[in-house]
């Protein structure tokens, strides 16, 4: 299921406010990154991702594989970091950051 524009929109607008909780370096995506990764898409539903590459088209491979192997959609990239979203029906609604922001914004 892809995000609607709308969407992508409301999560842009929470994630302005997000700091990165994965970096991915030259090494690539390693073991532990992709657990961290997934780690946080379970716990946080929409995260930033730091790529700490510095050439424009190894960040975009390395943002589509950041998708493939996660299964989360891109909503923005911005320069050296992506914002991904992976909807997770368990999600833990302190740890979410779409739950907090609509809580938050009073939206529902």
């Amino acid at each position: 299921m892809s995000l609607s524009p709308a969407q992508k929109k409301a999560y842009r607008s929470i994630g302005h406010h997000l700091q990165p909780v994965v970096t991915v370096s030259e090494n690539g995506l390693s073991e532990g990154a992709q657990q961290e990764l997934e780690r946080a898409l379970r716990d946080h539903e929409l995260i930033k991702v730091k790529l700490a590459l510095p050439e424009r088209d190894d960040r975009h491979a390395m943002i589509e594989a950041l998708v493939e192997v996660s299964g989360a959609e891109l909503v923005q990239a911005l320069g050296k970091v992506a914002l991904l979203y992976r909807h997770n029906p368990k999600a833990n609604p302190k740890l979410s950051n779409i739950t907090r922001a609509e809580n938050h914004h009073g939206r529902h």
